[in-house]
């Protein structure tokens, strides 16, 4: 309790508040704290251990709070103070703390000293690694408070209004809803991996493509002959039968001489041409292919007679070549000799190691020009030329029925596939031919399946040339035409230990064959999806023109010249023009365009994308994803700490008191 000496007289202070720093109070009151110094106003603060007295006449004067905290109490300990700065401010118990006696000295009561707060647990225990909420209301409101995400702190602002709380409630959930099926329909297309084509334009010099010619003119090997004359004998009994057309004996037929020994062979007359009829009333023709048993059977069916007698020449040919002697396979290179007239490449004459030599059953010799020749300017002047030959000699009108030279522009140690991406050149032309160059890059895993190192894991390659779709694809059908047939095709290399199919070893075998070749064409077979294309690729883009040559006026001349025919011939005639033929092809120009594919969506186009929607819908930036991200282990953590309180809770406290 603090009092004042009875029949003391004091006098008033002057009224002044001093100019005391917060460190020297707080020094001089062992009472003062540094929470009281921040809670109370500066003119809530005294002297210590002082007392003032006031006349009697101005103790009876209303007086503010302020006045009478500096002036007309006397000091106590803070907590009097503060006790005593509440009772004042109070109503019903402010003037009960001051009691005076009548006329004497008046004394103070200060009530007694509440007990100090104890210290917050932070300042007992120190600072926490890691502090979780006593609640998830707790969670939610700190993190609506004190979350970056637009729309969040509206959830607790109008707290008080729960109508405005649903309302930003469903709008911060459906804003998340819509911003996370966004986010799926982004992440749907970035893991389908879309590529976008890039086009850019080069120029510099580039090495010629090579260039493969074949006169289509297949040839009767000498061993073959009877079997062929056979063949054409039988030929000829079908198409009477089918057209009652009648074969004579023309110079296109060539006399049988002595051929030597012969593989034996004996034609399989059984594989005849037949009229068909269909159920849509058009009339057919084609042959019927059984098995080895004759139960399964089924014709090979074409609406064009010519297309249906060529097919059904050609399998019966096939099964001739297919018994070639080994020693003979190289014969027809001495054939052809004279195909080419002439050949410049930019000026300079071609020599005989420019070229290689081949032959296809179907379209007779073959010339590849595959040097490494590189072309520095475009132009015609600076292209290649030919002077060729485009006779007709040993022709077997049913196996070819066109006449000219048959073209293929592709890439060096490419094995050309004429029959699919060849052109035909007219015999008594002059045909210019433009080339322009185009290069493909292509990505590869996992944006599209393609292959680098020239070669295809699941099929081996049986040509012996750089890889390519098509020479895939052949490989693979031969090597499932040898697993399934037990022979191979006579058009397509062979695999190590296989023979070629003849039906005089497999009777059965193009019975098999065309089955397999109807999967084939119907995408039922494995073969697209183990032949990827390549990574990089060239392609060539062609245009043509032509101009009749020789001209009616330099034709004698010009085949005088040649060596083909030294006496004239009558002006106009047809016959020595249709003999040659004449092929320029060079660079339309050196620029190349490139095609390079791109990713749709990069990872940092994807993550760009990802910062439009979510500034779009939240108006924030990572770390409020990361806030988000927080809130979840937050509350996970918290449920976990719920949960295990709730099952290890001590029996006794769940159970009501025990008497």
């Amino acid at each position: 309790m603090c009092h004042r000496a009875p029949g003391a007289v004091s006098t008033p202070r002057p009224q002044v508040v001093p100019t005391i720093s917060p460190s020297q109070w707080l020094g001089g009151w062992p009472w003062g704290t540094l929470e009281f110094w921040e809670q109370r106003p500066l003119l809530s603060v005294l002297w210590p251990q002082t007392s003032m007295a006031e006349p009697a006449a101005q103790a009876k004067q209303p007086v503010d709070a302020a006045w009478l905290m500096l002036s007309h109490v006397p000091l106590c300990p803070v907590t009097c103070w503060s006790h005593h700065h509440r009772r004042m401010a109070a109503p019903a118990q402010g003037r009960s703390s001051l009691k005076a006696g009548a006329g004497g000295p008046r004394t103070w009561k200060c009530p007694p000293a509440l007990p100090s707060r104890p210290p917050p647990p932070e300042e007992r225990h120190g600072e926490r690694l890691v502090e979780l909420h006593t609640s998830f209301r707790e969670l939610f409101a700190f993190f609506c408070a004190n979350a970056t995400i637009h729309g969040a702190i509206r959830l607790v602002c109008s707290s008080q209004n729960r109508l405005k709380t649903a309302s930003w409630g469903l709008l911060f959930l459906g804003t998340l809803g819509m911003l996370y099926w966004q986010f799926g329909l982004l992440f749907e297309q970035y893991w389908r991996r879309p590529v976008i084509m890039t086009v850019s334009v080069h120029s510099e010099p580039k090495l010629f493509p090579a260039v493969t010619l074949c006169d289509m003119n297949p040839h009767r090997p000498s061993w073959a002959h009877r079997h062929l004359q056979a063949l054409d004998e039988f030929a000829h009994e079908n198409i009477y039968s089918l057209y009652k057309f009648n074969f004579s004996r023309s110079r296109d037929t060539p006399i049988v001489k002595d051929p030597g020994p012969e593989p034996a062979f004996q034609l399989d007359r059984g594989i005849r041409l037949q009229r068909l009829s269909s159920s849509d009333g058009q009339d057919r023709v084609g042959f019927r292919l059984c098995n080895s048993s004759g139960g399964d059977c089924f014709y090979r069916a074409y609406s064009s007679g010519v297309t249906a007698v060529r097919e059904w020449y050609h399998f019966h040919y096939v099964n001739i070549l297919a018994l070639q002697p080994v020693a003979s396979e190289d014969s027809h290179r001495g054939h052809g000799g004279h195909f080419v007239f002439s050949c410049r490449y930019d000026g300079q004459d071609c020599e005989a190691g420019h070229f290689q030599t081949s032959h296809h059953p179907t379209y007779g010799s073959c010339y590849t020009f595959n040097n490494e020749w590189r072309a520095q300017r475009p132009g015609v002047t600076h292209g290649i030329s030919l002077v060729l030959r485009a006779e007709q000699q040993d022709h077997l009108p049913l196996l070819s029925t066109e006449a000219g030279i048959k073209v293929m522009i592709h890439r060096r140690n490419h094995t050309p596939f004429l029959e699919h991406r060849g052109f035909s050149i007219r015999p008594g032309t002059e045909t210019t031919i433009g080339v322009r160059e185009d290069e493909v890059h292509r990505l590869g895993s996992p944006y599209g399946p393609c292959t680098r190192g020239g070669q295809s894991g699941a099929v081996q390659l049986l040509y012996n040339a750089s890889y390519t779709m098509q020479a895939c694809l052949v490989s693979c059908f031969q090597q499932l035409l040898v697993e399934t047939c037990s022979c191979g095709y006579y058009l397509y290399p062979l695999p190590a230990r296989a023979e070629y199919c003849s039906y005089a070893r497999h009777p059965a075998w193009g019975h098999c064959f065309y089955r397999l070749y109807r999967d084939l064409e119907a995408h039922r077979l494995p073969c697209a999806s183990r032949c990827p294309r390549p990574c990089r690729e060239s392609s060539y883009k062609l245009s043509a023109g032509t101009s009749r040559w020789p001209s009616s006026e330099s034709v004698d001349w010009i085949l005088a010249v040649l060596g083909k025919n030294s006496n004239r011939r009558p002006r106009g005639s047809p016959g020595p023009r249709s003999n040659v033929a004449k092929v320029n092809i060079f660079y339309q120009e050196l620029n190349y365009r490139t095609m390079d594919e791109t990713p749709m969506y990069s990872v940092p186009q994807l993550l760009s994308a990802m910062g439009s929607l979510w500034s779009l819908w939240f108006g924030s930036s990572v770390l409020s994803v990361l806030e988000l991200l927080e809130l979840l282990l937050d509350a996970l953590a918290l449920a976990l700490l719920l949960g295990y309180r709730r099952l290890h809770r001590p029996r006794g406290s769940q159970r009501g008191p025990v008497s």
